[in-house]
């Protein structure tokens, strides 16, 4: 097929499903409300001493019912996010959700079974006589059930986190979302006042072309947030001690940041020595703040200017749909022919839903409804080189679902810290390949925004990771006030910034601000996890070339079967250890030393 010609289009979701009015489909969900009517039956069948053969069809048989679940929600859904303003396919979205919601509710019986009824000994009994591909995570359930208390006591939880931490991040969400902002600049002689009724629109002007526009929004922004620091300062107090009192004191985890290891199925060395990394590399990024300064004309960057746009000008060039798909299948195809080969799996099938139109959902995404089904993919082209890197972005997702395809339900799907994998790899072999076609000016301009990305997605996640741990402790060990907090973040900004960025005190108060925060602590490091992993493969791909495929292909193959560490070190990546995420920092340094380069032509 000549890709080069391709033209936007929308998908074909006929294979999933022909008519959803007609008595196939009812028949289809009648079948589905049989097979859990008949898998609540056998829950007179459990027992800790079962064999486990039987036990291993049970799990078989709940896949069964989920995958045939997805196929029905999976239509339900795409073909709504193909045209949202469509009642009837509201409608079965909210048909089919009811529906998967009252199966999994159903069916919970089973795994609740395996975490707290069935004694040690012969839950190992069990692991190790299913399959090897359930075992990572079987003993993952396991493991999350030692830090499990009686059903009633958890009962207890779930009833009291609606009126508890639940009720107070409602309250934080409720307040943020009705904050009012005034911005005031100076034009001559006059001082303009604009009001904002929304965070995000005042917010999406600290990336304005204008410096002293992004210096008011980002004054005006936090004035609001300091203002009102003493409710939610005092609601994050409540949040952290209530994370402490029953991960630390009733659940017996080892630390505040260990409940989210166990979660992510990652040992706390790991993070330890991610984070030790970022932190003993924040001079790196440091240089290139001072080349951004001099990019910008500027002595010295302001906290105001980070995120400053390099260039008002823009080529204007736009990629027609099929040059841009042709160019990222033949960066797959140089890397591997077989990966080039799932990725037109995708188009061949019409899995592709690309054209922009009225009521269809924005952004991109890639869903994969059953492991061994090919997945799809939602773009809104509009020709812009960003669009080129969400092809990448997304088909890259769509590549790692299909390698690990012959995988089961249950563990096909790549844990948090690995989700982001394959679709910023495909992203640097994209724009690897963008910039050999580009002038010396524009390479400069994409290789700065591309540090500007790892900026945002590595070393500032990172600390902010490394300010919650020192929030949690002050907070849950010295009681320490909202004024105290906000000066653990002035310090944390300090280190992370070193005297390569003016930071004003204003931005002691930016905590408040992030919701991650508040909503699920501790979660930011996966982004540092996922992007700086991604940094030290494709710098290992560098070094070895060719023969480093076969054990990239084989880490996304492994889907969500493996633990991270064992994966890896199979792979020869020891990531408990500081020096496998200081190969992402020589990288990126490496294209800071490009990027001094480019300015010197």
């Amino acid at each position: 097929m000549n890709y080069s010609t391709l033209k936007v289009g929308s998908w074909d979701l006929s294979g999933l499903v022909k008519d959803p009015t007609s008595k196939e489909f009812g028949q289809y969900l009648a079948s589905i409300e049989n097979s859990v009517k008949e898998f609540e039956a056998k829950r007179q069948n459990l027992r800790p001493d079962m064999p486990a053969p039987e036990f291993e069809g049970m799990i078989r048989e709940i896949e069964g019912i989920s995958e045939k679940l997805s196929v029905a929600a999976g239509f339900a859904h795409l073909r709504y996010y193909a045209n949202t303003a469509s009642n009837e396919a509201s409608a079965l979205v909210t048909r089919m959700d009811k529906m998967s919601a009252d199966a999994a509710n159903r069916l919970l019986f089973f795994d609740l079974w395996f975490k707290k009824q069935v004694d040690d000994a012969n839950a190992a009994r069990l692991i190790e006589g299913v399959s090897p591909v359930y075992r990572e995570h079987l003993r993952h359930e396991r493991l999350l059930a030692k830090h499990s208390l009686s059903e009633p006591e958890e009962r207890i939880i779930n009833t009291l986190e609606v009126t508890g931490t639940g009720a107070l991040v409602k309250i934080y969400d409720k307040m943020t979302s009705a904050f009012e902002f005034e911005m005031k600049m100076k034009k001559g002689k006059k001082v303009v006042v604009r009001k904002f009724d929304n965070r995000e629109k005042l917010a999406s002007l600290v990336r304005s072309a204008d410096p002293a526009e992004r210096e008011a929004a980002y004054k005006a922004l936090f004035a609001v947030y300091k203002k009102n620091s003493g409710v939610l300062g005092e609601i994050y107090q409540n949040i952290v001690v209530e994370w402490r009192d029953e991960g630390i004191s009733m659940r017996g985890y080892r630390s505040p940041i260990s409940i989210r290891n166990v979660g992510n199925n990652l040992d706390d060395a790991t993070v330890d020595a991610l984070l030790a990394a970022c932190r003993k590399n924040s001079s790196v990024f440091h240089e290139y703040f001072r080349e951004k300064a001099r990019m910008l004309g500027a002595k010295k960057l302001r906290r105001y200017d980070l995120y400053a746009p390099l260039s008002t000008k823009r080529s204007g060039k736009k990629f027609a749909y099929g040059k841009a798909v042709s160019t990222v299948l033949d960066t797959f195809g140089s890397f591997d022919t077989d990966v080039r080969r799932l990725a037109e799996q995708v188009f061949a099938e019409r899995h592709v839903d690309s054209e922009i139109r009225k009521a269809k959902r924005g952004g991109a995404f890639c869903h994969t409804v059953t492991p061994k089904m090919t997945p799809y993919v939602l773009l809104n082209f509009d020709g812009r080189t960003r669009d080129v890197s969400t092809i990448a972005h997304e088909f890259g997702h769509a590549i790692h679902s299909m390698l690990a395809r012959d995988l089961p339900l249950t563990v096909a799907h790549a844990p948090l810290p690995l989700a982001e994998t394959a679709s910023v790899f495909a992203e640097m072999l994209l724009n690897e390949r963008l910039m050999e076609t580009l002038p010396a000016a524009e390479r400069r301009l994409l290789l700065a925004e591309q540090i500007d990305d790892m900026y945002a997605t590595i070393m500032r996640q990172a600390y902010f990771t490394l300010f919650e741990a020192d929030a949690h402790r002050a907070i849950g060990e010295q009681d320490a006030t909202i004024d105290q907090v906000s000066k653990i973040y002035a310090e944390n900004l300090s280190e992370q910034f070193g005297n390569s960025v003016q930071v004003s005190d204003e931005f002691a108060w930016e905590w408040v601000y992030i919701p991650h925060f508040y909503h699920t602590p501790f979660y930011c490091y996966a982004y540092s996890f996922g992007n700086l992993l991604v940094l030290s493969l494709y710098r290992q791909y560098k070094l070895e070339g060719k023969s480093f495929v076969p054990k990239y292909l084989g880490i996304l193959a492994a889907g969500g079967s493996r633990k991270p560490e064992e994966l890896l070190m199979d792979a020869g990546m020891d990531i408990s250890k500081e020096e496998f995420w200081q190969q992402g920092f020589d990288l990126v340094r490496e294209k800071i030393q490009q990027l001094k380069g480019l300015a010197t032509r």
